[in-house]
């Protein structure tokens, strides 16, 4: 989420106030006591002829059950009075196996009946999200599910990300894709845009991404399920459900099974393609602040708070989770563990993660690996403000050495490379401005300790904070801010368009060939953009729908990306797991000229078939001649060109002239 993203809920929350509020020092003190339920039995079960309610809410002075035939608008047909249970639960048990019946909870606190809730813990809801639902999560298993299985995944750095917009992909009206705006959208095979190019799930498999990181798909609160021929749009980053998929990407939002099975069939679909699922999850914060369900349900106790008892908002949208209590961290732990068994992601990209403790996020990582050694966790070392968590508690990027399976965003190489991220007009590396050779190369190794490397030279940062690359996701665009091809226009004026290109090249080729692993953005290989909007989360598919017909008219620049692409994943040289492997084999050449790095991957460098590979960058306007070891040397990438198998051509060392605004990769065996 962008960290200076309009605050979605902050006035509605400022408002109504804290539920919780109670002035003092602080005013989160007395959560200590409450008890910790650690039972799998919470909100709903429906076994041995009976369905059986259990909710977690210490203060409530009664708790109830209502039961409804329908999701939405009509009266309830029973209510169920709850009976206070052991560490703060209430149960409730009724008979018979009620699918097909919907519910809620409502306690009363501070002597009122609170509005109703779907739970914290619901897995299927009715339209809208007020209601959940009670299926049979079995009978949503697409054929063949039981031996569904994504990707084997040694390393997180063996990993291709694309991140990717549910309605971004397939709006557009020359995607050829008949679910538009679906999660049934990447099932279909054979789908071409009007000049007769892959689109959709086949366009994957053709880039040779392993991974897609779909933008978030639980149940969120902005779009209105119930009115989807209005065609709101928005990214996701507003919380409702944590634990049911968004309605607006089903046919059918009215049907909760049918939401649920058709984000099976998606993962399914993607699997088959050898291609993986990254489930962009937001636990930092929730759409709404007192109307939540984590408020409903145990007033305060879910978030953190200032010491006048008004919400603390380390998010930038109202509010921030707490997760540093117990609960909250089951929560979260239990929520991801959900989403990895029930539908099989195979990784999960946390936002602003450094609300989250480190403590946290350690337990999410070792007990996702036990489930699938194959799953992967990254998210955004950083807040959007302040927080009463203790920085040294904060999973922060510069925390990262204490989160050894967790990965971080490189601000460093994506800043460094194309610019800053919110001045539109500064320009990088890649785009001619001096001055970030220094901060390139810490994104080369990784921000790992590296001898070449002068960290207090660093743009961003000033020490080597990740002890090995797996902790460390390179990119230089995504959802958040402009686009590449957006960015590149606004920093580079008077520019043609080959030459933005040309730029776009230079900047993957840096991203791609480092050390960590490799992230881009959707569309960006055939230079989409969106029209010069910076934070596009609620902007109509006009602004955000990927323009398919681009893959014809910038074909070279999609060429080159699958090159790119093929490259990194053939070569383990450019995948290396550790800090000293990066040191034992990267060696930086002696450069005093501005925007140009020349380096060498070598000694056959995590088994590579390459014994060295040569990778210069000229980030230059103007062409640059660097100095070549003599020997036959395969031209892998040239001039804004690329053969991965080395086919460009071959070259005899000395004197060698690098193209402006280019990068050119060499190798020998």
């Amino acid at each position: 989420m962008n960290i200076y993203l309009t605050r979605l809920a902050a006035a509605a929350i400022a408002a109504t106030g804290a539920l919780c509020a109670h002035a003092s020092a602080d005013p989160d003190s007395r959560f200590a006591s409450w008890p910790a339920y650690r039972g799998d039995d919470l909100e709903l079960r429906v076994a041995d002829g009976h369905t059986s309610f259990a909710l977690w809410s210490p203060e409530a002075e009664a708790a109830r059950v209502m039961l409804y035939d329908t999701g939405r608008g009509t009266p309830a047909t029973d209510t169920i009075a709850m009976t206070r249970a052991e560490q703060g639960l209430w149960r409730a048990s009724v008979p018979g196996e009620l699918y097909g019946k919907y519910y809620t909870f409502s306690i009363r606190h501070g002597g009122r009946w609170l509005d109703e809730t779907p739970g914290i813990w619901a897995k299927a809801v009715g339209v809208g999200g007020k209601r959940a639902a009670i299926i049979d999560l079995a009978s949503t298993d697409p054929e063949g599910w039981d031996a569904d299985r994504g990707p084997e995944v040694g390393h997180i750095t063996d990993a291709v990300i694309y991140e990717m917009h549910h309605r971004d992909m397939s709006m557009h009206p020359s995607s050829g894709i008949v679910h538009k705006g679906k999660f049934l959208a990447l099932t279909e095979p054979g789908t071409t845009s009007p000049e007769g190019l892959a689109t959709g799930i086949d366009h994957l498999k053709e880039l040779g991404v392993t991974h897609v990181h779909i933008l978030p798909s639980y149940d969120y609160n902005s779009v209105d399920e119930t009115n989807l021929p209005a065609g709101e749009y928005n990214w996701g980053y507003d919380p409702q459900n944590y634990n049911a998929p968004e309605g607006s990407y089903s046919t059918d939002p009215a049907d909760p099974a049918r939401r649920i099975a058709e984000m099976k069939r998606m993962v399914k679909a993607l699997h088959d393609a050898g291609i993986g699922v990254v489930m962009d999850v937001v636990y930092n914060h929730t759409a709404e602040g007192d109307g939540s369900n984590f408020s409903l349900t145990a007033p305060g106790y879910f978030y953190r708070h200032r010491p006048d008892g008004s919400y603390s908002d380390a998010s930038g949208c109202g509010n921030e989770t707490a997760s540093d209590r117990a609960m909250m961290s089951d929560f979260i732990v239990n929520s991801v563990k959900y989403w990895a068994q029930e539908y099989h992601i195979d990784g999960f990209r946390f936002d602003l993660m450094a609300i989250h403790d480190t403590e946290t996020m350690n337990r999410v990582a070792a007990e996702l690996k036990a489930i699938n050694p194959s799953i992967f966790v990254y998210g955004e070392g950083w807040t959007a403000g302040d927080s009463p968590l203790p920085a040294e508690r904060r999973a922060l990027k510069e925390n990262v050495a204490k989160m050894q399976g967790i990965a971080v965003f490189s601000d460093d190489i994506r800043d460094a490379v194309k610019g800053h991220y919110s001045r539109a007009d500064d320009r990088g590396f890649a785009t001619g401005k001096p001055g970030s050779e220094e901060t390139v190369k810490i994104g080369i190794v990784a921000s790992t300790a590296h001898p070449q490397v002068d960290y207090s030279k660093g743009n961003n940062s000033k020490f080597a904070y990740a002890t090995s690359p797996e902790q460390i996701i390179n990119y230089v665009s995504c959802h958040d801010d402009l686009t590449l091809t957006d960015k590149l226009a606004a920093s580079m004026p008077g520019s043609t368009e080959a030459e933005r290109r040309r730029a776009a090249r230079l900047a993957q080729t840096i991203v791609f060939t480092s050390q960590g692993t490799p992230f881009m953005f959707a569309g960006e290989e055939i230079f989409r953009d969106k029209k010069g909007v910076h934070n596009s989360y609620k902007s109509p598919d006009s602004i955000n729908a990927i323009d398919w017909s681009l893959k014809a008219a910038n074909a070279d620049q999609y060429d080159y990306y699958r090159g790119l692409i093929a490259l990194r994943r053939a070569h383990p040289a450019f995948r290396l797991t550790s800090a000293d492997d990066i040191v034992r084999h990267i060696v930086f050449d002696k450069t005093d000229v501005p925007n140009l790095i020349s380096y060498s991957i070598k000694d056959n460098a995590g088994g590579d078939e390459w014994k060295e590979i040569k990778l210069v960058f000229n980030g230059s306007t103007e062409p640059r001649e660097v100095k070549i070891p003599r020997g036959e040397w395969m031209v892998v990438a040239r001039d804004g060109r690329i053969a991965p198998d080395g086919t460009l051509g071959t070259l005899r060392g000395g004197r060698v002239t690098v193209e402006p605004t280019s990068a050119l990769i060499l190798a020998r065996r």
